[in-house]
């Protein structure tokens, strides 16, 4: 029998056999938001696009994604209080420097700050192994002196690994991973430096593959919140289940996006009291750590 080649992470096991626990408070569905704050090189590297780009610099593209930090993180920021809503902020380290007052007002609402590498203008997964730690490491060091905590979570630009990342991360101090897309449930993965927990992080309730790759509306997009979470919570019945809401401000930022996001988070909402409303690390927090890995 053929045998494939594996990443060796983590093993097969079905979410209807796995044993039952429950989230704070008996919640069966444990919702966070995923809030990528990101920073882009002028005339260089990569970055999504509102319409096709021409030679650089590219000013259409770049200045679009720069309304997210100059206007449309501020406009989530107000409607995140205003729903008393918090926030897993997926942080570049560049960030720190080219907007700081952004990032200390997300930090002064007490939300929860991720390592997002240095910029989204580079992979990861394109350097040698010494290379991406040292990226690794260097991201981290700009986000303890920061917060005067070091991050608990990792998220990689453009989700993008390398066969040792997780390792990489795991040395470096990291608790969890939002790069593996595989399970509702969080799952402990297997490094060579020990065990490194894979929280739920979407790639179908994310504004990029929806609203940059599908070319969803603003409308459509909305719905995908609704229905994932009314399915979802209706599925948490029988296992406890984690919904990740992954948005970029240059995106859902905008007036019109903003509006219908907006509606899909007053909908869930309303059931605040059967649900519970966190952020990542505060998942990890609670999840069993006694693991097989």
């Amino acid at each position: 029998m053929i045998k494939l080649k594996s990443h060796d992470r983590y093993d097969y096991t079905a979410i209807t056999a796995r044993s039952d626990y429950s989230w704070p408070g008996g919640k069966r569905l444990a919702v966070y938001i995923g809030l990528n704050l990101e920073h882009f090189a002028f005339g260089e590297g990569l970055g999504a696009e509102l319409a096709p780009g021409g030679p650089q610099p590219d000013i259409l593209n770049y200045a679009w994604r720069d309304y997210g930090n100059r206007v449309g993180a501020w406009r989530m920021l107000e409607m995140f209080d205003a729903m008393n809503l918090p926030a897993s902020v997926l942080a570049n380290s560049a960030m720190y420097d080219y907007a700081p007052d952004l990032m200390a007002a997300f930090s002064a609402r007490g939300d929860e700050i991720v390592g997002h590498g240095r910029t989204n203008s580079e992979r990861q997964s394109a350097l040698s192994p010494a290379d991406e730690e040292a990226l690794i490491v260097e991201a981290t060091e700009v986000l303890t002196k920061a917060e005067e905590k070091a991050p608990k979570g990792w998220l990689s630009p453009w989700i993008a690994e390398s066969p040792v990342t997780p390792d990489l991360l795991k040395k470096t101090g990291y608790d969890y991973t939002l790069n593996w897309c595989m399970d509702d449930q969080p799952i402990w993965m297997r490094t060579a430096h020990g065990p490194l927990l894979s929280i739920p992080y979407p790639q179908e309730a994310n504004d990029i593959p929806s609203i940059v790759a599908r070319k969803d509306g603003a409308a459509a997009f909305a719905d995908i919140l609704i229905d994932t979470f009314d399915e979802m919570l209706e599925q948490s019945k029988s296992e406890p289940l984690v919904m990740g809401i992954a948005l970029h401000p240059y995106l859902v930022g905008q007036p019109y996006r903003l509006r219908h996001l907006r509606r899909a988070l007053t909908h869930i909402c309303r059931c605040r009291d059967d649900i519970w409303i966190t952020q990542a690390g505060s998942i990890y927090d609670v999840f069993p750590k006694k693991v097989d890995a």
